[in-house]
């Protein structure tokens, strides 16, 4: 049952209610940032008086007007929009309160203060259920303004991509909406799906360290893209430790934003399934050269590794066993001998015997390393 000393005050102040929102306004007007001009002093007022009234007619009543949700929530988006802090907007929605509280005493005699008192707790709860849509409506719309912010990067990320970096009205506005300079130096580290919650712990790394990122889904695996400024030492350093036990490839630095494509291609071709961590392209060419080569592998594996057909399984599995051995390993005679418990006079006897087959010498850099490329291709596709 309505207090009926408290609804004749909440309806005098309805009667009066400019003369509070002046009051208000002054307070809240003197809060950053409305005191910076973002939202005007008419606009603010306008609020106040929907609110006021819901609020006031809530005390009246003693029940709560359905559309008092409605403009809390409403007022808490808009203000989220103009980019009123959620602090600063719950600081004035709670001075709502004080400014109703006093307007009800100010109209209050003496005999009406006991049942004034004793009604109390519907304006505060009024005020509160205020303060709540405000918060609502604030949070949901910044969640959506997030959601777009994002889905505009997404957008201008493919874009860039798509554009391979060749126009530059592209490449500025890509950075612009991306927060990157346009010029600096970037790195882009490509990751499994699977390994996207590591792509995600290193996001985080990167921006506590103060650099600039956006990570990029894609079907083809997670991007992340690193800008470090001009004279941050060792940043390639910096990249594998911040995607230290990552899965993923990562690029070489380029120079500036138009070549991130560029660099999204390199380090889609170093990554590597299962990987433990980072790979970067010069420590898999092999394998990139190999499997994005596959006819012109798969014919060099044939042209070098073919004339080993000719002689026994055994002895062919013995070779290449041997040629694997000293090319993955310090490239001397003696530590290949060592690896294979044989005497140096054997490794030497069978590197002759490849020779003759073969016609490379695995001692000679540049047969070796047209072996180690033919011996690659063969693994990956061993049904050659």
């Amino acid at each position: 049952m309505p207090n009926e000393v408290l609804s004749r005050l909440a309806l005098e102040c309805l009667a009066d209610l400019q003369k509070l929102i002046e009051g208000w306004a002054d307070e809240v007007m003197a809060l950053e940032p409305y005191a910076e001009g973002r939202v005007s002093r008419e606009e603010v007022g306008e609020g106040a008086r929907i609110g006021f009234a819901l609020i006031l007619r809530h005390v009246a009543e003693g029940r709560v007007p359905p559309e008092l949700a409605e403009h809390s929530e409403a007022l808490g988006e808009r203000r989220a929009g103009q980019g009123v802090p959620l602090a600063s907007l719950l600081a004035a929605g709670r001075l709502d309160a004080r400014a109703l509280w006093q307007g009800l005493i100010g109209r209050a005699a003496p005999e009406d203060m006991s049942e004034l008192l004793r009604g109390a707790h519907l304006l505060w709860e009024a005020v509160e259920q205020h303060v709540t849509g405000l918060m609502a409506g604030y949070q949901r719309a910044v969640l959506e303004m997030g959601r777009q912010r994002e889905d505009q990067r997404r957008a201008w990320f493919a874009r860039l991509i798509d554009n391979d970096g060749r126009n530059p009205d592209v490449v500025r506005d890509a950075g612009q909406v991306l927060g990157f300079d346009v010029s600096g130096r970037f790195f882009v580290a490509v990751a499994d799906p699977a390994a996207s919650a590591g792509l995600r712990a290193a996001v985080i790394a990167t921006i506590s360290s103060g650099l600039r990122c956006h990570r990029h889904e894609s079907p083809g695996g997670d991007i992340l893209v690193m800008q470090f400024p001009a004279r941050a030492p060792a940043p390639e350093r910096s990249v594998l430790s911040l995607l230290r036990g990552v899965r993923c490839g990562v690029s070489p630095q380029v120079g500036d934003l138009a070549q991130v494509p560029y660099a999204v291609r390199l380090a889609a071709a170093a990554a590597r399934p299962g990987a433990e961590g980072p790979q970067r392209l010069e420590d898999r060419w092999l394998d990139v050269f190999a499997a994005h080569t596959p006819e012109l592998a798969a014919a060099l594996a044939d042209r070098v590794l073919g004339p080993l057909a000719a002689i026994g399984a055994a002895e062919r599995d013995r070779l290449l066993e041997t040629v694997r051995t000293h090319l993955s390993g310090t490239g001397s005679i003696a530590d290949t001998a060592t690896a294979l418990y044989c005497h140096r006079n054997t490794i030497q006897h069978r590197f002759a015997r490849f020779r003759e087959l073969t016609g490379r010498d695995v001692r000679a850099p540049g047969d070796a390393a047209v072996v180690a490329l033919a011996l690659r291709a063969e693994a990956l596709n061993p049904a050659r």
